[in-house]
C-alpha cells in the first residue's frame, strides 16, 4: 500500500471541521500543530507592532494514495481556500516510506479494494 501526505494550514476556527470531513472522505487520523504562522501574497496586517491576523493550524493526515485527491479536495471545499484569499491551503506530497501504519493498512484494504 502507499502512501501521500497531505499538509494543510488552516484558520485554527476551521480545523476541527477539516478533520471530521477529511475522515468521512477516507483519511484514518491526523497530527495537528497549533499556532503555526505564514505569509501570502498579501503582508499581515499589524496594529502598535501587533499582528492582526488570525490563528493558523497544520494538519497533517498520512492518507492512502488512491483516496488522497477526494480527501485533499474536500479539505480545500471545507477550508474555503479558494473562495476566500488567505483562508489556507493545502497539498500533498509522495510518501517512500511509512511504519507505524500496520492498523490502517488493515481498515483501509477493503476501502481501497472498492476504489481501484
Amino acid at each position: 500500500m502507499h502512501f501521500k501526505l497531505i499538509v494543510s494550514l488552516a484558520e485554527d476556527s476551521k480545523t476541527e471541521e477539516i478533520m471530521s470531513a477529511a475522515r468521512k472522505a477516507g483519511a484514518t487520523g491526523a497530527t495537528v500543530i497549533e499556532q503555526a504562522r505564514g505569509q501570502g501574497l498579501k503582508t499581515s496586517k499589524t496594529f502598535f507592532g501587533l499582528n492582526l491576523e488570525t490563528q493558523r493550524d497544520m494538519l497533517m493526515f498520512l492518507v492512502e494514495e488512491h483516496l488522497s485527491r477526494n480527501i485533499l479536495e474536500t479539505i480545500a471545499e471545507i477550508g474555503q481556500f479558494d473562495q476566500q484569499p488567505g483562508a489556507g491551503i493545502a497539498f500533498q506530497i509522495d510518501v517512500e516510506d511509512a511504519v507505524g501504519v500496520g492498523q490502517q493498512v488493515i481498515k483501509l484494504k477493503n476501502v481501497v479494494e472498492r476504489e481501484i
